[in-house]
């Protein structure tokens, strides 16, 4: 049996159904547009597959406070990073309490109508000492909330187009009832996710492993939405992914999906909050490893570990799987960790994505013991293109 829905028993979807799109679309050209930034667009995405459940739309203050402070929206249900729309003053001037207002990207092009429940303004330091646990504009989420518009607009969101990702992902692009569906086929009932936006290199492999000798499967997430200057280009890192599964993995023991999620890089917080999504998706655990969803020297490496002992009894049924930093030990001739090593540093190969990716970007010769042949020539085909 399968870990149910974040805070309710079936997941809440809100993508209008494919019948009714065509209609609210022509409705929603005669309504005022509020713009949506990047960040923005994937929270609606990611709230229309059903992946934000329990949420309804985006969150009103109580909500958007509570969620800062205690991780709680206003219901009591655990949530632990605002969900939120930000629109100008000259826009949200222009609109009263139980409008319909159309929801639009940068190019213009409609995605769905919220029907607005409240208008407010928040404390953005509020939120980026308590989410990002920094108010510095170098740390790119903190950059994000810094530059929202002045006015938080709340209410239920009807989605009306999922961008470009079913067609470009084509059977990556799984939803939570799909991932679902899968792994009950497959007769899984706990599943472990693997977060990347990294291709994987030895130390991915090797944490990947871990959590299937631990659960029954393993769903290898990809995150398709924005990323930071450096990162590989998704379907090369799809690629890269095959290639390991292929060679180095138990076949029917692995399942890859990507979902629309704009990182935010707010290490512990965003941990939890991929365990709650992840939930939805069906998963029962989540691999936690060094500095997860961090970015510079913002957060200690094992802070994400920490948190997850301060998530009250009874709020996430995902669970995090903790696993110490992980690397290559040349007198045990194979992966490990601090826990299991009992060798110094001088006989250790630390395996990092940064590493990897200036290796190959410096044309430097990647060791065997740091990523697999396979993988390494799918990314040297990237690399090496021009």
């Amino acid at each position: 049996m399968l870990v149910k829905p974040h805070g309710r028993d079936k997941l809440k979807p809100l993508l209008a159904h494919i019948d009714e799109r065509a209609v609210e679309l022509n409705r929603a050209e005669h309504l005022l547009k509020v713009p949506l930034s990047s960040r923005e667009l994937s929270d609606l995405l990611m709230l229309a597959m059903g992946a934000y459940t329990p949420l309804n739309g985006f969150m009103a203050e109580e909500d958007w406070r509570n969620c800062c402070t205690d991780m709680m929206l206003a219901s009591g249900v655990f949530w632990p990073i605002p969900i939120t729309l930000s629109s100008s003053s000259d826009v949200s001037s222009g609109i009263k309490i139980g409008d319909e207002v159309a929801l639009v990207s940068d190019n213009n092009k409609i995605f769905g109508i919220l029907k607005v429940e409240q208008k407010y303004k928040i404390d953005k330091n509020l939120e980026c000492n308590n989410v990002f646990r920094t108010t510095d504009t170098a740390h790119p989420g903190v950059a994000k909330v810094m530059n929202q518009e002045e006015v938080n607009l709340s209410g239920p969101v009807k989605v009306l187009d999922e961008d470009h990702y079913p067609e470009t992902y084509k059977g990556l692009y799984y939803k939570p009832e799909e991932t679902r569906a899968l792994f009950n086929k497959k007769g899984w009932s706990t599943v472990a996710a693997f977060q990347t936006r990294n291709p994987m290199h030895r130390s991915h492999e090797y944490l990947a492993k871990i959590a299937i000798e631990i659960c029954d499967g393993l769903l290898i997430h990809q995150v398709l939405g924005a990323l930071k200057p450096g990162d590989i280009p998704a379907d090369v890192r799809v690629a890269s992914i095959d290639s390991l599964v292929k060679n180095y993995f138990v076949e029917g023991s692995v399942v890859q999906a990507g979902y629309p999620i704009e990182m935010r890089y707010g290490g512990p917080r965003e941990a939890l909050l991929h365990a709650v999504f992840r939930q939805n998706f069906g998963c029962s655990h989540l691999v936690v490893g060094r500095d997860h969803a961090g970015i510079g020297d913002y957060y200690g490496p094992f802070d994400a570990h920490h948190i997850f002992d301060e998530v009250p009894a009874g709020s996430l049924e995902t669970q995090a799987i903790k696993i110490d930093i992980t690397f290559y030990c040349y007198k045990c001739s194979g992966m490990a960790t601090g826990r299991t090593c009992p060798h110094g540093e001088d006989q250790r190969l630390n395996v990092s994505g940064t590493r990897l990716r200036e290796m190959l970007s410096n044309n430097e010769t990647v060791p065997t013991e740091f990523s697999r042949p396979e993988v390494l020539d799918v990314l040297k085909k990237f690399y090496y293109k021009s």
